[in-house]
């Protein structure tokens, strides 16, 4: 029988009775001495144990630093869910370099964009993935790539390949060839400066209100602590194994999948696209514990008709975060999925992902009106806020003056896994925080008893099946385009996927230019979560304008959701 929720944390917390700061590649290390044999990734092809991840990523980690990896460099990682991953993770760690994850959906443009604006040293990257083809990509951003250093990327020393596809290059290395150079260089990565728990372990790329993607810095000890409070807050069991297709570029899979299983010895079966049919047979196959989702990939899972020919009794715990969801959602859940512990949550890159998560204990109601209360974090909390990870109140979002417990305004957030900032963008940074406390651009309140309400957004950006979107990158693409004179991208209702886009089109006087058009651009030129699934048209007279003639969006969201309701 499993032990009670109450039971698993009082466990929980008597394994982690103080708070010990560490790197990620130590943490791999202590979780491979105790767990040893255990899987930690269980893929249909291949098991990789604790003991087996922590040796190769101690090869990779030499191979890297024999490669010329030097401490405080940023190595690029473009890869799905693939088995490799995790090891490549944890040993540009060990190797003191910094990660920068990649969004794998990215186009050319957009990956030009974050490979400059990191300064990469190293690029690892699969060669294709669904239908994307990244050396085609990388020939067109950076001519010659192969041979070293371009005048486009001139920080970007060397490419180490993934062959996803089958495909190498000659002369570029190989994930297979960098683990061969550091079995041939044993200990070389020791033998460079030691990083420190504090210093910056990942470079995440987020979207901003405006501009350009920003890299957010968070250290080692900051994705650890929120792991770990994820593990605490969701009562994990000994063992816990977790399936998920959410990519590990991104803080759900990397924090809620991969870092969450280390601290119980559990196994993540990581998938490298969402399927529910997948996903069934992979819950039944690896006896799943556990599974990630979006609501989107919720309602998905109950309305496919494979479910009903797996065995899916192991599993009984769901985290769908990332958008509000329904009650009828969450009664489905267990009525049809046989799941009892359900979880949804809140957060944001730059706060070191989801900061709050509601109970598996908490009535339905709490899942669908809330996004939880502040993760339970014991002895990696903070103590003047009774070892929750972190605190939440709200400002004014116009003078950022605090308000009155209670108030609605825009959340706001202080705690030890703050990002340290954007990379390399000092102006955004001095924004986004102001004396420690992190502005989120939602708008919200926190209930009496600790749990928040979001109920709306302060700023342009929209979420679209879990991931942010940004309206400018989108205006900037059409407004670019012949015929389009002004566009505007908003945010609305949608029930599948919590939100999704619809741009607004001006077109310039005497052009045809099609709704099929606008989508066929944005397709080309965008990743898919951004690509909107609406085109309205209006004149530039009906548009909606303050006083001084600057654009109400706020109404154009209004106007769009009521149109498309009908």
């Amino acid at each position: 029988m499993r032990p009670t929720i109450e039971r698993r944390r009082a466990d929980l917390r008597a394994a982690h009775p103080t708070w010990r700061a560490r790197t990620l590649d130590q943490a791999l290390r202590e979780s491979a001495q105790r767990y040893g044999d255990r899987p930690l990734v269980l893929t249909d092809e291949r098991t990789l144990s604790y003991a087996e991840t922590a040796a190769w990523a101690a090869r990779l980690a030499d191979g890297l630093a024999a490669a010329g990896i030097q401490p405080g460099d940023r190595v690029g990682v473009l890869m799905a869910n693939y088995l490799e991953f995790v090891p490549v993770k944890f040993a540009i760690a060990a190797a003191g370099a910094v990660a920068v994850p990649f969004n794998y959906l990215y186009r050319r443009d957009e990956l030009a964009y974050v490979l400059a604006q990191s300064r990469c040293a190293m690029l690892i990257t699969m060669t294709g993935f669904a239908g994307l083809d990244y050396l085609d990509m990388l020939d067109q951003i950076a001519p010659g790539w192969a041979d070293g250093p371009t005048q486009a990327l001139p920080e970007m020393r060397q490419v180490a390949l993934l062959p996803t596809d089958g495909r190498t290059r000659d002369g570029v290395a190989t994930v297979a060839s960098l683990t061969e150079l550091g079995e041939a260089h044993p200990g070389a990565a020791a033998g460079q400066a030691q990083h420190q728990p504090h210093d910056v372990g990942d470079i995440l790329y987020t979207s901003g209100t405006t501009g350009s993607p920003k890299g957010v810095m968070v250290t080692h000890d900051a994705v650890l602590r929120t792991a770990y409070a994820s593990a605490l807050t969701r009562a994990y069991e000994d063992g816990r194994r977790i399936l998920f297709s959410l990519p590990c570029y991104h803080m759900f899979g990397y924090l809620e999948g991969l870092l969450s299983a280390v601290f119980v010895g559990g196994a993540i079966i990581p998938q490298t696209a969402f399927d529910p049919a997948r996903y069934f047979a992979g819950i039944e196959r690896h006896r799943a514990t556990d599974i990630l989702c979006v609501p989107t990939m919720t309602v998905a899972l109950l309305e496919h008709p494979a479910r009903n020919r797996h065995d899916l009794s192991s599993v009984f715990g769901i985290l769908s975060g990332a958008a509000p969801a329904p009650i009828w959602l969450w009664e489905r859940v267990r009525t049809d999925l046989g799941i009892t512990e359900i979880t949804t949550g809140y957060g944001m890159t730059e706060a070191g992902g989801a900061m709050t998560l509601s109970r598996p204990e908490d009535p339905l109601e709490l899942h669908s009106s809330t996004v939880g209360a502040v993760k339970m974090a014991g002895a990696a909390g903070l103590p003047e806020h009774g070892g929750a990870l972190c605190a939440y109140t709200t400002v004014d979002p116009m003078t950022g003056e605090d308000l009155p417990a209670g108030s609605e305004g825009e959340l706001v957030s202080l705690g030890p896994t703050t990002m340290l900032g954007f990379w390399e963008k000092p102006a955004e940074t001095e924004a986004a925080l102001t004396g420690g406390w992190l502005r989120s651009g939602d708008l919200g309140r926190v209930r009496e008893d600790g749990y928040l309400e979001l109920t709306g957004r302060s700023k342009e950006l929209y979420k679209s099946g879990g991931e942010l979107v940004m309206p400018k990158e989108i205006e900037e693409l059409l407004s670019r385009h012949p015929g389009v004179s002004q566009a505007y991208a908003v945010g609305v209702p949608d029930e599948r996927w919590g939100e999704t886009g619809c741009v607004w089109v001006v077109r310039e006087a005497g052009a045809a230019v099609t709704e099929e058009e606008i989508l066929e651009l944005c397709r080309g030129k965008l990743a898919r979560f951004k690509v909107p699934k609406h085109v309205l048209f209006l004149t530039a007279e009906e548009l909606p304008t303050t006083p001084t003639g600057k654009v109400r969006k706020f109404e154009l969201a209004h106007q769009a959701a009521e149109l498309l309701k009908t």
